[in-house]
């Protein structure tokens, strides 16, 4: 294969302006919505928290949504919420983001990773059969991309194990696997507003939850261990101390952000849809003649993304990596994705390399993400494709 040399970079596309893989939108709708939680009476968990929440809640079909301050601590909250915590293990994808497996670490619990399968990036439920123990309580599948892993797998695993199902769909706002909001599928979700994310308060996330019950431990947990947020509704006439918790509660400052995001929810979106369908439209023929593969599209009715990550998958190392360099300089910020946990120095000295993971290695080594936001300019995103078409 041709591409193992970098295409000379022209003097034209050296004195273009780099083209980012990502940026927010963020304008004076965002800075008016934070000029009003600033003249407020709280800065804390007030109005705009209580407002965002119940707009998820409508957006997501779901019971309950607490604002926390990252998905991180959304999925710490969850896996308290729902009891999971030591002598216990929870089987998660390697192929994530380190949040992932720091949030079962830190409730005590203990990491078994599983490999995925290279059409959704997803936990492969085959392997996951595969690696589950007497003390595995939990499945935590990721959604990676916005693309629902193999829901109805797991989701038949889980049911025959009685394992509880958290989801990292950190990614997944406003994706869909069969009609249900991605997050919603299992006993609880995780999303993040981190600002490389659809729709961001810089640094935020979500915790939701399909009942009561599990809502409650997690409300409590998210404001140190008090019953604060039931005093506040005037359920109780003061509060005090009822369990052990942790202060993830976000700020209102940033719930306006988010707010002022919502409102920009379906033109995020519509931007972001308009880039990917440029890229298949422009690279399609391509990436068929030279054998690289790009995010699988399923019936509206089984899967339906959001366009948050446009990535391709090359035949080899070599070609990935050649790809990314002469991207780079033609000014175009690709650039690959996870290191595979289990191979990273903390998996390594916890012992979570000695069971292979092929699928995960291969894939990691070989995937590329283009640039994927709703600012893009067409001829940025021709710039893409035609830097892309030149790079093999």
């Amino acid at each position: 294969m041709r591409g193992a040399s970098i295409p000379p970079v022209s003097a034209t596309a050296s004195s273009l302006k780099p083209i980012a893989l990502s940026a927010p939108w963020i304008d004076e709708e965002e800075g008016e919505r934070v000029r009003q939680a600033l003249a407020g009476s709280t800065v804390g968990n007030g109005p705009f928290c209580q407002k965002v929440e119940k707009r998820l809640e409508t957006l997501l079909g779901i019971h309950r949504v607490l604002l926390t301050t990252s998905c991180t601590h959304a999925m710490e909250l969850a896996l308290l919420a729902l009891g999971v915590g030591p002598g216990q293990s929870v089987v998660c994808p390697s192929f994530t983001f380190v949040s992932t497996a720091n949030a079962i670490l830190r409730v005590g619990a203990r990491v078994v990773f599983a490999d995925i399968e290279e059409r959704t990036l997803g936990l492969d439920p085959r392997d996951v059969e595969r690696r589950l123990e007497k003390d595995t309580t939990a499945l935590m599948p990721v959604h990676y991309a916005g693309v629902a892993a193999e829901m109805d797998g797991l989701l038949a695993i889980a049911e025959a194990r009685r394992l509880k199902v958290i989801e990292d769909a950190a990614h997944g706002l406003g994706a869909r696997f069969r009609g249900r909001a991605l997050g919603t599928l299992g006993q609880a979700g995780c999303f993040s507003f981190h600002e490389t994310k659809n729709i961001t308060c810089g640094e935020g996330g979500a915790a939701v939850f399909p009942d009561e019950e599990s809502a409650q431990r997690a409300e409590i947990v998210r404001e140190k261990g008090t019953n604060r947020s039931a005093f506040l509704r005037g359920q109780v006439d003061k509060y005090t101390w009822v369990a052990e918790g942790s202060s993830y509660v976000l700020s209102d400052v940033l719930a306006a952000l988010l707010d002022a995001q919502l409102d920009k929810l379906d033109r995020i979106q519509a931007g972001r849809a308009r880039v990917t369908a440029a890229y298949r439209d422009g690279l399609g023929a391509w990436a068929e003649r030279h054998g690289v593969h790009m995010p699988a599209l399923d019936d509206a009715a089984l899967r339906q993304g959001n366009d948050h990550i446009f990535h391709l998958l090359y035949p080899t190392g070599a070609a990935r990596d050649a790809a990314m360099a002469a991207l780079r300089a033609a000014g175009v910020m690709a650039t690959f994705h996870y290191i595979p946990l289990h191979s990273s120095p903390h998996g390594r000295s916890l012992g979570l390399d000695r069971a292979p993971l092929p699928v995960t290695e291969s894939v990691a080594g070989r995937l590329l993400r283009l640039p994927l936001h709703p600012r893009l300019t067409d001829e940025e995103v021709a710039r893409v494709v035609d830097a892309v078409l030149r790079s093999l």
